[in-house]
């Protein structure tokens, strides 16, 4: 079977070791003679995985005792009305910066709930850039950002420095690079983009910041239910969580978060020189705010369009087109995309401007 270069927006791209040992799970787990698919999550086995899970999020991010850490269903959509029935308090308000679609789905969702204020926005210019130098309240409940922005190419390079507690949804740039996470207060991510498969969404919160806004909270959605049952309040998602343990611990043996940030610069690098080299295609982010995980970009001769995804997908490309919404092209380059993989796409928009230019 010849490669495939998968530069999919979501569900991403995985290691190839960790397919392995996920696709061993599914027929033989722990040498328990039964599939992962089909054993009790409350057995020592599972209790092992889940524990181990929540552990190695708390040991990458760097975070001690004061965090707890859980595994949901629902995906990020559902932390949207998640983070403010937790966090909202009945007389108070939010403050939320919109800087794409998931932001603004966030904001809708709060704004059914209580009080919810928009800070910043770059709606202005088509979500192009990340506001900058805006005000945070100091009475505000919480403030809500989101660091990368998979539909726009944009990414957040500095977070806030926040005088109220600070909530951010990482699901496309989760353990990509540095972060300093004991400056957040609640951080959540649907597993489908970085760490894992979709099925799966972990949150980490600081124990303190809950119980706070007189609400009460139906068990599902209460953090506080789900951190006392260790994320089995119900059945969770077994096998999803599993995929993103065995994620976790390659990210872990290959040198964590310093080894994965000279990777992805050197993928982010690569692309971006070519595409500002390059007579046939230009970027649409501000340069300053440009997306590590999902570089999006035109093509300055849109007829030409049919001729180039010829090109990529001859080369064993999969997954560049660019979201619904906006056209052009995307390649996202989450942390299992090897190198190899954008050199190839790399090469190819060479090639196709030596023909076409």
């Amino acid at each position: 079977m010849s490669k495939v270069h998968n530069f999919s927006a979501g569900p991403g791209i995985l290691p190839a070791e960790v397919l392995q040992k996920a696709a061993e799970a599914c027929i033989n787990f722990d040498n328990l003679n039964l599939s992962l698919l089909e054993i009790s999550h409350r057995s020592k086995n599972y209790e092992k995985v889940m524990d181990e899970a929540r552990a190695l999020v708390k040991e990458l991010f760097g975070v001690g005792d004061a965090y707890e850490v859980i595994y949901l269903g629902g995906g990020a959509s559902l932390q949207f009305a998640m983070v403010p029935f937790n966090l909202l308090r009945e007389t108070g308000y939010a403050a939320y910066v919109n800087t794409g679609v998931w932001a603004g789905k966030a904001i809708k969702e709060a704004k059914l709930i209580g009080d919810t204020k928009v800070i910043a926005s770059s709606e202005d210019k088509k979500f192009s850039y990340i506001p900058k130098g805006y005000e945070i309240p100091k009475d505000a409940d919480y403030l809500h950002i989101t660091s990368n922005n998979t539909i726009y190419g944009t990414q957040l390079k500095e977070f806030p420095k926040s005088p109220i507690p600070l909530v951010c949804d990482m699901s496309s740039d989760i353990f990509s690079r540095p972060v300093n996470a004991n400056n957040f207060d609640l951080i959540y991510a649907g597993a489908q983009k970085n760490m894992g498969p979709a099925g799966s969404t972990m949150v980490m919160v600081k124990k303190d910041v809950l119980g706070k806004t007189g609400r009460k909270l139906l068990s599902m959605m209460d953090y506080q239910v789900h951190i006392k049952s260790g994320s089995m309040y119900n059945t969770p998602p077994v096998f999803p969580i599993y995929v993103t343990l065995l994620t976790l611990q390659w990210l872990k043996k290959n040198g964590g978060i310093p080894w994965i940030t000279k990777m992805n610069n050197q993928k982010s690098d690569a692309i971006y020189h070519e595409i500002d080299r390059n007579s046939m295609f230009r970027g649409t982010a501000a340069q300053e705010d440009r997306s590590q995980m999902n570089v999006c970009f035109l093509m300055n001769k849109p007829e030409l369009e049919p001729e180039f995804d010829k090109f990529w997908k001859d080369a064993g490309i999969s997954g560049i087109r660019g979201h619904r919404d906006v056209g052009g092209y995307r390649a996202s380059l989450y942390n299992a995309l090897p190198l190899e993989s954008v050199k190839v796409l790399v090469d190819v928009m060479a090639a196709f401007e030596k023909k076409f230019a």
